[in-house]
């Protein structure tokens, strides 16, 4: 097995395909679709419970990547294969991340979303494992040490690359409380591993 493979298929496909939805290929747009929006759906679905909300995101990110797959940049040659937004599946999560607090900010200018509405995680995130595994298992451990709420900032933060303002809203917490909780996480972390 190949240790490049990321969620539909191997990665060198995936940014193929890209490559060739920049050119108007429809089939492969059709292909990589296939591939990557079942994975893309469970992964917003983890941070917005409302399906409406869900596939306006889903549609917008793909009618985005269909007009703007020309800009994928791909692989950076100065971050190697690892480097953030450098996969066609990573350039795609980030639209999506970006277009799911669009439409986030655009529901609270309607209505006030209260905070007992927000999704509660049963389960570990897919995200809060990768990120867990992949650092060893002193890191893992600290990780795991971390209250949720601080858990769900460094991954809204780090490893979607969002902003204070837009973990703020995708998280339905004032800007300064995700200040305050990036900070304990931090200090936490650093306490745990010292």
């Amino acid at each position: 097995m190949n240790d490049q493979l990321s969620v539909g298929g191997s990665r060198q496909d995936e940014e193929r395909l890209l490559r060739r939805v920049a050119r108007a290929d429809l089939d492969a747009f059709d292909e990589l679709y296939r591939r990557t929006s079942p994975w893309l759906a469970i992964r917003l679905r983890r941070r917005c419970a409302d399906d409406g909300i869900v596939a306006e995101v889903l549609q917008d990110t793909y009618l985005t990547v269909w007009r703007a797959a020309g800009s994928f940049s791909g692989l950076r040659p100065s971050g190697g294969a690892d480097a953030p937004g450098g996969s066609a599946a990573g350039w795609i999560w980030t639209i999506a991340a970006r277009r799911l607090v669009d439409a986030l900010r655009r529901r609270a200018r309607v209505q006030e979303v209260p905070t007992d509405v927000l999704p509660v995680r049963s389960a570990p995130a897919a995200e809060d494992e990768a990120l867990a595994g992949s650092f060893g298992s002193e890191v893992g451990a600290a990780l795991d040490a971390l209250a949720p709420e601080l858990r769900a900032v460094l991954a809204a933060m780090v490893l979607d690359g969002l902003t204070v303002r837009e973990t703020s809203v995708l998280l339905g917490v004032p800007e300064g409380t995700v200040k305050s909780r990036a900070r304990r996480a931090r200090n936490a972390l650093r306490e745990a591993l010292a």
